[in-house]
């Protein structure tokens, strides 16, 4: 099963592999510096971006609107000469509708329909004759329109049924005239008849005249042919067949006499427009458009208009310029605080990967407030009525404590707050009230500093996002109260859901990118270490049962490296948590250490060189465990750095009596690979690693023999250069000494005596007895001495085991124990 895991998973690492191979070929271009460099000038770039975007910037904070309020003094930035196109376009709009629709006037209309149903009428009655239709061969009777000269057959069938009177003809003749004559439109000319508008006579151009409510004073054209068809109906000689012959075709004789003139029309219309002269405003560098809280009219919207022109299109360049350099100056001075911030105990990141970290949170911080202030803009812009289309307040909800509650729960407190005030400056560029709102994101990042104990449960995001929120919340009313704006209920109400609102985005947000960060930096929280002592973890369960005694050494070891961190300002709960998986390696071969030996020692049959090559193993396979549980790399290095580059003094010894030549033996077999400890922690733990075996070595540890085994364990080590790589100074070690003495009195102190109970004196044991007690309790086991000063200390420090003589007169040479 394992197998088929490992080939499912195969093509997946390959590509990932090969992915980070080409991305560490690019980088390997670059030198360490030059990476930086890099990194520093994609920071800056992108953060001015986010500030300031000339592409997708609107100048919001002088988006106005004829009646608004001024949020803030508006100053002119420079001498502006500029063509309002808006306002000229709007009076040359203005001035074309002065000019009313034209229409041409026909007032032959009438007589036209007239004459032509007269010709069409005695071509008729002259074609309905049978000489004439004889001569002609053509037995069809055929009336051609005057208009469109195409045979009307409704006319010829008309005129072959019957001989019409002339009275008859006479009456069709008037009623003709009377419904073509008159002020008569098309239907689709009625939009243009709605107001005001001007008829030109046609046989007269000069004159014209102006008609108001015209649609109501004219009659539609498809209204005089229904009149015609009624009026028709009225002659009674007509049948009503005839009645509808004469309305189709005489229907279509009536025409417009008042006809839209769309070209005469918009020729006026642009030649009125053409007069207007283009609207021009001055304005002089450091005139004062508006004072904060004047109303908006259309002049200084137009001197609005001017500025927002300006500045969006001749100076953008030049702010965007301008604000990459502050950017870029801000970000050399957090690189310098970060350089010169001192130690950071929780945080074990060098300079550049501080920085790095610093960045990623203020890129994140930054884009989390572009975002928010414009969706506090666009929610104020889509509501009409007060306090809902103030974006100010709408932007109480911004989390402006993200960034410092963040690298406060990943780092120490003097980073979170210089980063609280990094990002509130930003902050200050990005809002319209940049002052106010710099000053509110700074006591906020502040609150969410100082304002949380220690991270030690995944609440503690959530108490801190709450603390945030009513902080925020109490501000929001306090900026208003300092603006000058009404205290009114609704107002109050907004600023503080806003401001709670804010808190809550704060945690969620925290929440989220915490994890994220831990994992790509390789930060190590306090969570993040609890989660690590949970003693059902798989690794600390095998080395309680596999290994015993190292597991109660582990723990002593963890005791008193804890309580010396705390000493000196170190990371206490890292030392802890460090010393529980020191030893993990030797969960391989645990019964080759004499913590956890019962009966015969396993170095008895091995050559000095096997020996030291299984102990030392334990270094590497405890390393190569670790790096397959996926340990963070913090804890992985207690592992090798605990021992340092020490050598295994006895067996080196030992190996150059056994050998006919000293120098045949190399010493590198018998040396571990270190390093040194890197850090205090890594150092700490060294001290209490020897400390302890040494103090469960006497048989009497009083305070003065304690005293004597530390100082002569710290001198060795001294003395030895394990400690020349890590930033432990002199001062400190005296501290850690004192706090070792303390922790091991406390440990090793002095029992009550029982009435009646009379120990036995070492080597005394009653018939029957089959072990010692050596061999019984794991903390009893070795030899016990009175005088300290026999224990065997190594040259650097570490207890050596291997010189202690078993009671019954064993040689305990081989029985190594390596804390």
């Amino acid at each position: 099963m394992s197998k088929r895991i490992e080939e499912l998973k195969s093509p997946m690492m390959r590509w990932r592999g090969r992915l980070r191979s080409v991305g560490m070929r690019f980088l390997d271009y670059f030198s360490s510096r030059q990476r930086f460099w890099l990194g520093f000038a994609f920071l800056s770039i992108i953060t001015t971006l986010l500030l300031f975007n000339p592409i997708w910037r609107t100048g919001s904070e002088l988006d106005y609107k004829e009646g608004d309020i001024a949020r803030e003094s508006i100053i002119s930035p420079a001498d502006i000469h500029f063509v309002d196109d808006a306002e000229t376009e709007k009076i040359r709009a203005g001035a074309r509708d002065t000019i009313d629709p034209i229409f041409n006037y026909e007032p032959r209309r009438a007589e036209e329909a007239v004459q032509t149903f007269r010709t069409s009428w005695e071509d008729a009655e002259r074609k309905s004759r049978p000489a004439a239709n004889a001569d002609r061969g053509n037995t069809n009777i055929r009336t051609e329109n005057a208009n469109t000269n195409k045979v009307n057959p409704d006319l010829a069938k008309l005129f072959g049924g019957r001989k019409f009177s002339p009275s008859e003809l006479d009456a069709v003749t008037r009623i003709l005239r009377e419904n073509a004559g008159g002020d008569i439109y098309g239907d689709q000319d009625e939009p243009h008849l709605q107001g005001q508008i001007t008829i030109v006579d046609r046989q007269r151009p000069t004159d014209s005249r102006v008609s108001s409510n015209a649609a109501t004073m004219m009659t539609k054209v498809s209204d005089a042919r229904r009149k015609l068809a009624n009026d028709l109906r009225s002659i009674p000689s007509l049948s009503p067949a005839e009645s509808a012959g004469f309305a189709a075709f005489l229907s279509p004789l009536i025409q417009p006499s008042v006809v839209y003139d769309a070209a005469a029309t918009e020729a006026a219309r642009n030649s009125v427009a053409a007069t207007v002269e283009p609207v021009t405003i001055s304005l002089k560098r450091g005139q004062k458009i508006a004072d904060q809280g004047d109303p908006i009219t259309s002049s200084v919207l137009s001197q609005i208009a001017a500025v927002r022109n300006y500045s969006g299109s001749s100076r953008l360049p030049n702010r965007f310029f301008g604000l990459l350099i502050f950017v870029v100056a801000l970000y050399w001075t957090a690189w310098k605080f970060v350089e010169h911030r001192g130690i950071v105990p929780r945080l074990a990141l060098s300079e550049e990967k501080t920085f790095a970290l610093f960045g990623f949170v203020v890129l994140i911080q930054t884009s989390m407030m572009a975002i928010a202030f414009r969706v506090a803009e666009f929610t104020a812009s889509q509501n009409t009525s007060a306090p809902m289309n103030d974006p100010a307040l709408w932007a109480f909800a911004v989390p402006f404590a993200f960034g410092s509650l963040l690298i406060t729960l990943l780092a120490d407190r003097r980073t979170a707050l210089f980063t609280g005030i990094f990002t509130s400056v930003l902050a200050g560029f990005i809002a319209s009230r940049g002052l106010e709102f710099a000053v509110f994101a700074i006591i906020t990042s502040s609150v969410a500093v100082y304002g949380i104990g220690r991270y030690r449960t995944r609440q503690t995001v959530t108490l801190a996002g709450a603390l945030v929120g009513a902080v925020s919340a109490v501000l929001a009313v306090a900026m208003i109260a300092y603006t000058q704006q009404p205290l009114i209920l609704n107002t109050i109400l907004l600023a503080m859901a806003c401001g709670l609102a804010s808190g809550l985005i704060t945690a969620a947000a925290t929440a989220m990118f915490l994890q994220l960060c831990e994992t790509m930096f390789g930060v190590l929280t306090d969570v993040k270490l609890l989660e690590l002592s949970n003693a059902d973890l798989p690794i600390l369960g095998q080395l309680a049962l596999r290994a015993p005694g190292t597991n109660q050494h582990s723990h002593a070891v963890g005791q008193l490296a804890e309580e010396a961190c705390r000493a000196v300002g170190g990371n206490a709960l890292l030392s802890r948590i460090g010393a529980l998986y020191h030893d993990i390696g030797k969960t391989a071969a645990p019964e080759h250490f004499v913590e956890n030996q019962l009966s015969k020692n396993p170095h008895d049959k091995l050559k000095p060189v096997q020996s030291a090559k299984i102990i030392i193993s334990h270094v590497t396979y405890g390393m190569k465990l670790a790096k397959e549980m996926g340990l963070p790399q913090r804890i992985i290095d207690f592992i090798p750095q605990h021992h340092g580059t020490r050598t295994l003094h006895f067996f080196l010894r030992k190996a150059q009596e056994e050998a006919r030549e000293a120098d045949a033996v190399s010493e590198n077999d018998f040396r571990y690979p270190g390093p040194k400890p890197q850090f205090r922690e890594a150092a700490i733990m060294m001290i209490a690693d020897s400390c302890e075996a040494a103090a469960r070595s006497l048989a009497e540890p009083n305070p003065e023999n304690i005293r004597f085994i530390v100082t002569k364990i710290i001198d060795a080590i001294v003395a030895d250069d394990q400690l020349d790589e890590c930033d432990l100074t002199l001062r400190e070690l005296t501290q850690i000494r004192e706090s070792m003495i303390r922790s091991l009195v406390a440990i090793y102190h002095s029992r009550i005596d029982y009435p009646g109970y009379i120990p036995p004196k070492s080597g005394e044991f009653k018939t029957g007895e089959l072990k010692v007690a050596a061999d019984i309790d794991s903390e009893e086991r070795g030899m016990k001495y009175r005088d300290p000063r026999d224990i065997p200390i190594s040259p650097g420090g570490e207890i050596e085991d291997e010189a202690i003589q078993h009671p019954n007169g064993t040689d305990k040479a081989h029985a190594t124990t390596v804390k």
